[in-house]
């Protein structure tokens, strides 16, 4: 078996932080597929994004919880915790890339990877070798350099594993201020609960929910709660069809499940900031929205940092972006050959970070590219 990657509180602490990068960094591209599609249409396709999108949120949460009980700090304005796009994801032996992209069977083959079921074939296989081009990378080993994981789901089984590692060591490994943590009153989004995390059975809990409801890894189709994995979710977008209690993996057996995929915005495949006319009122647009972003991840720290009440008013916030990207999927991009406008997700700098909350800039955050 693969010697562990984690030996102490320090190293939790780090991959914890790439952690939140990790479920943060789908956000961005369920949004932009969400917000691409024209208001009287796809109401399926949408009401799906958007329950995965919501609970993309309660992950971010149940690891925020975690790292508060270790003694972390969450921080999510820290530099480099919003990727570049594209980002690159782990799928097998591969990588994949995840784009900001519009409503599309090319936008959904990639949420299907992003959420696909991946257990490597032996125990020493989990960690895998990332070529060096250069390229982000996400799921990668902030203690192992130049290595990523198998799978997101591996990724996770390793923190768990560490985790009882470190505690078994530890006895005080769990000395976090526990009003720090985030509890069910402060977040519902009908698809799980948050779970307190106050000692190693709570905090193991919320890392397997969170594989859980991506993959679907251990618990099949369905979670515990008869809620659907991600993936299945997704896979329904593909299939054309709902999923039943009883349903085999690829043969959903519910209501039948459409999508106009042509009815959508075409934007523009993860604009950039330097893809607007430089002055341009678009540009202006696209800025105020990348700044906007920057204020929603600073209120979600605060939340994650003594001010749990704030999380209600940041998930709203998260739908309340409508407004900026509307402004800007609904216009042609000058110069682009018809395509449209898109958030870039660019934040600027000036949302700045905490420097106790993760490690600095030069140290464990060097594994964010290839």
């Amino acid at each position: 078996m693969t010697a562990s990657t984690i030996n102490n509180r320090d190293d939790l602490i780090s991959y914890l932080h790439v952690a939140l990068a990790l479920e943060h960094a789908t956000i961005p591209p369920y949004l932009t597929a969400y917000y691409s599609i024209r208001s009287t249409t796809n109401s399926d396709a949408a009401h799906i994004i958007r329950v995965v999108a919501v609970e993309e949120m309660l992950h971010l949460t149940l690891v925020a919880n975690v790292l508060n009980a270790i003694g972390g700090k969450p921080d999510l304005n820290r530099p480099g915790f919003v990727p570049s796009y594209p980002a690159y994801l782990p799928d097998g032996e591969n990588d994949f890339t995840v784009d900001l992209r519009p409503l599309s069977p090319e936008a959904v083959e990639t949420f299907c990877k992003i959420e696909r079921p991946g257990q490597a074939p032996s125990a020493d296989a989990r960690l895998v070798r990332t070529p060096d081009s250069g390229s982000p990378v996400l799921a990668f080993s902030p203690t192992a350099e130049g290595m990523r994981f198998y799978s997101i789901g591996e990724f996770y089984a390793e923190i768990i594993e560490g985790l009882g590692k470190v505690a078994a060591d530890d006895p005080k490994l769990f000395s976090g201020d526990p009003d720090l943590q985030v509890g069910p009153e402060y977040f519902y989004s009908g698809g799980g609960a948050v779970i307190v995390v106050s000692d190693l059975d709570s905090a193991c809990r919320a890392l397997r929910f969170i594989a859980a409801q991506g993959e679907g890894l251990d618990s099949g189709i369905y979670d515990a709660d008869g809620e659907l994995a991600h993936y299945y979710r997704f896979r329904q977008l593909q299939l054309g069809r709902y999923y039943q209690v009883g349903d085999e993996p690829d043969a959903p057996s519910g209501p039948p499940l459409s999508v106009a995929w042509d009815d959508v915005y075409p934007v523009k495949v993860s604009a950039r900031l330097a893809d607007y006319p430089p002055g341009s009122e678009l540009a202006g647009v696209a800025r105020d929205f990348n700044a906007a972003y920057g204020a929603f991840l600073a209120l979600l720290t605060k939340a994650f940092n003594g001010q749990p009440g704030l999380l209600q008013d940041a998930v709203c916030d998260m739908f309340r972006l409508r407004d900026g990207f509307n402004r800007l999927v609904r216009n042609p991009l000058p110069g682009s050959d018809g395509l449209h406008a898109a958030p870039t997700f660019e934040i600027p700098a000036a949302f700045g970070s905490d420097p106790e909350a993760a490690p600095a800039a030069g140290e464990r955050t060097q594994g964010v590219t290839r």
